[in-house]
């Protein structure tokens, strides 16, 4: 059974451990994304000072106070960052900056990504989101569903959405729950890997005396070419360093994505009965609240020489900030773009980003929400937001999820 307390605090938006990301930014940002890309796709400074934030958040890309930032609005000028080697992820350090760290992918650019991400690729293709369903996925979702069936009401923010994603990948490594909220606890206090580490290495050692079908035996038993064309295998630090990405990604973002879906429906009751009576209609939903309310709205990324992007020049160094939730509200690309509304036609967006660096599980996390929202579909009758319970809105600014998805059924 699952401490719903614990998970409440580990996975509460609005508590202090977010504020590092503007956790607690209570406004709508779209009214002034609209207003700075339609004054131009690029603009001077970052997301949150257009959005008048007085903090100081921390993620990828930010603070770096000594380099000048710009922020892109639009969608063709997010796609090109994306795509164009003029922009890295990880930038010469200026004197006093400390470099990135490249012991994960996330942080490593050409051929030495490409080599590295090759490694677990093969791990999250869609061929392989059976594997991850039919090992992980499909009985946990049912599991937390038993939880609350019969209570007739859930907070499916914390009773379901929450647990899902984290437990997925720390199932993968072989460790237990009480072990994942140890983990997660030490993520979200210090975005240290040391519990992980203490958790996983006597994990890592089985596996390499004896393979499981499990991720952690994936790593250990890939093999990396290095610079002089020697191949190794993994050591411990470099799957740790796998790990702790794929735990921090994963356990991050899917579980606010999935909340985001879920409210879009449940305030759109026309279009969850659709989907109800039409399960074909799953996947434009699950696109649609991806495309209308990316959880991660901005990402960074580095311009490694001088460039001229939508017309203003952006000099080597510079930090560009790559507002895809903007991106994904267009006009020119999506009509009535600020409306949920599954039944639009499809077209590709960036909520899993683009390019090089497009995120690596982003199948298995189609996967987790497709199977965990038609479960729910499925096992709750008349399922709906509950008219009693504080109501729920989406936070955040660099980080952006529900509060709360209180529902009724039966």
């Amino acid at each position: 059974m699952l401490d719903r307390e614990r998970l409440r605090r580990l996975f509460d938006l609005t508590s202090e451990v977010y504020d590092d990301h503007g956790g607690s930014f209570p406004l709508d940002p779209y009214p002034t994304f609209h207003v700075r890309r339609e004054s131009g796709p690029v603009h001077r400074g970052t997301v949150h000072e257009h959005l008048g934030f007085e903090g100081n958040p921390s993620f990828q890309g930010l603070p770096f106070p000594l380099r000048p930032h710009f922020s892109a609005y639009d969608w063709e000028t997010c796609s090109r960052v994306f795509r164009d080697d003029a922009f890295i992820t990880n930038p010469e350090p200026l004197e006093g900056e400390a470099r990135l760290p490249d012991a994960a992918i996330l942080f490593m650019d050409g051929k030495r990504h490409r080599s590295y991400r090759a490694l677990v690729q093969p791990s999250f293709v869609p061929a392989k989101a059976v594997w991850w369903l039919e090992r992980w996925i499909h009985s946990m979702v049912h599991t937390l569903i038993d939880g609350f069936e019969r209570i007739g009401r859930a907070d499916l923010n914390i009773d379901f959405c929450a647990p899902i994603p984290l437990l997925t990948i720390t199932s993968s490594f072989g460790v237990d729950v009480e072990q994942a909220l140890d983990i997660r606890a030490a993520v979200i206090r210090d975005n240290s890997p040391g519990t992980m580490y203490d958790i996983l290495a006597p994990i890592i050692a089985a596996r390499r005396l004896k393979p499981a079908d499990d991720l952690i035996s994936v790593l250990v038993d890939a093999e990396i070419t290095d610079e002089d064309g020697v191949r190794h295998r993994l050591d411990n630090d470099e799957i740790f360093g796998f790990a702790f990405l794929l735990l921090a990604a994963g356990s991050g973002t899917t579980w606010k994505q999935m909340g985001i879906a879920l409210l879009a429906l449940l305030r759109n009751p026309d279009q969850m009965a659709a989907v109800r009576e039409d399960r074909t209609l799953l996947k434009p939903a699950i696109e649609e609240a991806l495309r209308w309310t990316p959880t991660d709205p901005v990402f960074a990324r580095f311009a490694s020489r001088d460039v001229v992007l939508g017309g203003v020049e952006v000099p080597a160094g510079a930090v560009v900030h790559v507002c895809l939730a903007a991106a994904n509200r267009d006009p020119s690309r999506w009509e009535r773009p600020d409306e949920y509304d599954l039944f639009r036609p499809l077209q590709s967006h960036l909520a899993f980003g683009s390019g090089p660096h497009m995120c690596l599980g982003m199948h298995v996390a189609r996967t987790e929400l497709t199977t965990a929202i038609g479960a729910l579909l499925d096992r709750l009758p008349n399922l709906r937001l509950d008219p009693d319970a504080q109501q729920p809105s989406i936070v955040g600014l660099y980080e952006r999820g529900p509060t709360t998805v209180p529902v009724r059924f039966g």
